[in-house]
């Protein structure tokens, strides 16, 4: 589907002029449309040429306003094609530890998983430093990737502490995530976020069906409940389906 030229310039007459300049209100205009659904995913927009004979404008002023959305990911541009909008990138907390697969609902899309292992295994002497655990003495580890509809958007390879969850293995991982039933029969006492930009391995890639060049965002997540480390996992999201998002207040 393309979007009609007249009506970008019906909504760009209509929107206030204040003191910004053209290419401001114009991307603005186009900000709004899409942020409120109005403008889907993949819907073309008018051409550089279309938007200069509707809206009266500079050529140099319509492709500014372009050239800037489609820095901030808001369009992607495809020469020779057009100007599209942009798909939405699936976002998280970056403080608090939430269930992927509420976040996968909140935005209105189906969230399913692909389940790599679940297993015990025997504790290297990473686990043993994290989790206090003998060396050789067993720990659960799952491999699973999250989907958002039928896109990959997280690699979530997580170790259990079998004292604190000793029923992880018989979960059915296809149906609740391992965050949520951890939740309910650890409670979060305490979490930790540590964030870096990686290249997946050529495993992680296969399994995110990503290119070995793609940038991935890496969030270490280690949960405590009542003062025992529960899990610690390392979530990989692709750099380009996923972003991290925080807020806080001035104290």
């Amino acid at each position: 589907m393309a979007i009609d030229a007249m009506d970008v310039a019906a909504l760009f007459r209509a929107s206030s002029p204040g003191a910004a300049p053209a290419y401001q209100r114009l991307k603005d205009l186009i900000v709004e449309q899409v942020s409120s659904g109005r403008w889907p995913e993949g819907e073309l927009l008018p051409s550089e040429s279309m938007l200069v004979q509707s809206l009266g404008l500079s050529r140099m002023t319509i492709n500014r306003a372009l050239r800037e959305l489609s820095a901030e990911g808001v369009v992607v541009r495809h020469a020779g094609v057009g100007s599209f909008v942009a798909e939405r990138k699936g976002s998280s907390a970056l403080v608090e530890v939430r269930n992927i697969a509420d976040e996968v609902s909140r935005r209105g899309h189906r969230h399913r998983t692909d389940v790599l292992l679940v297993r015990e295994e025997p504790a290297d002497a990473r686990v043993h430093g994290l989790f206090g655990i003998a060396e050789g003495g067993p720990v659960f580890h799952s491999r699973i990737v999250h989907f958002e509809e039928d896109v990959a958007i997280q690699l979530e390879d997580r170790h259990v502490n079998p004292a604190l969850a000793p029923d992880y293995l018989a979960q059915d991982f296809t149906e609740r995530t391992p965050n949520d039933y951890l939740s309910r029969i650890a409670p979060l006492g305490r979490g930790e976020h540590v964030v870096e930009a990686v290249l997946g391995t050529a495993e992680d890639c296969a399994a995110l069906g990503i290119d070995a060049s793609e940038p991935c965002l890496l969030i270490h997540r280690r949960t405590w409940s009542e003062g025992v480390l529960v899990s610690a996992a390392r979530l990989l999201h692709p750099g380009s389906r996923y972003r991290l998002e925080g807020a806080f207040d001035p104290q």
